[in-house]
């Protein structure tokens, strides 16, 4: 099937991944070594839940998954905690994805905004019965709160610069599937 796959579709993966790489790449940069007062969004998790919303043919499970424990590694996270987490929600954004389609900007965001919030509490919930040091609540919950906030500038982002856009209700790709 890989060797069907239209050309725009594996640009659009590879715009994916180098997108992902610069992010983390600024994650481990030392910009600033003084603490911040508020935590950055996650960037990664918002710019793959607006992949895989607006145009899951182009961005497959086995990418996600080896981005997301990439950056589990690098940032020094529990390894593949994050991992499987996006994973079971992006595959939970993913079969929802038709549905969401003709659903207006404000319910996508809200679908959005759960799948942060399940992830968040999942990782937190997952860390505290293996009894791992933890970030404190408060700056998790913040850095949610700026990861759902910041959204919207992902889907104005990927839309500019990638051409990332919902299909058509009855669009179908080059392979005539619908999408």
């Amino acid at each position: 099937m890989a060797e069907n796959a239209p050309p725009r579709a594996w640009l659009r993966q590879l715009a994916f991944v180098l997108l992902a790489l610069a992010i983390v790449f600024l994650q481990l940069l030392p910009l600033n070594t003084a603490p911040d007062d508020l935590p950055y969004p996650d960037l990664l998790l918002a710019f793959t839940c607006v992949w895989m919303l607006r145009r899951p043919d182009y961005l497959p499970v086995v990418t996600v998954a080896a981005l997301f424990l990439l950056a589990d590694l690098l940032l020094n996270r529990p390894p593949g905690l994050m991992a499987l987490l996006v994973v079971l929600v992006t595959e939970t954004l993913r079969a929802r994805a038709p549905d969401l389609r003709a659903a207006s900007f404000w319910i996508e965001w809200l679908a959005v905004a759960t799948a942060v919030t399940a992830i968040t509490l999942g990782g937190r919930i997952v860390l505290s019965l293996v009894m791992l040091p933890q970030a404190p609540l408060g700056l998790t919950l913040l850095q949610m709160v700026m990861t759902i906030l910041a959204y919207p500038f992902a889907v104005a982002a990927a839309w500019g610069l990638f051409g990332i856009t919902r299909p058509a209700p009855g669009q179908v790709d080059a392979l005539g599937q619908r999408l």
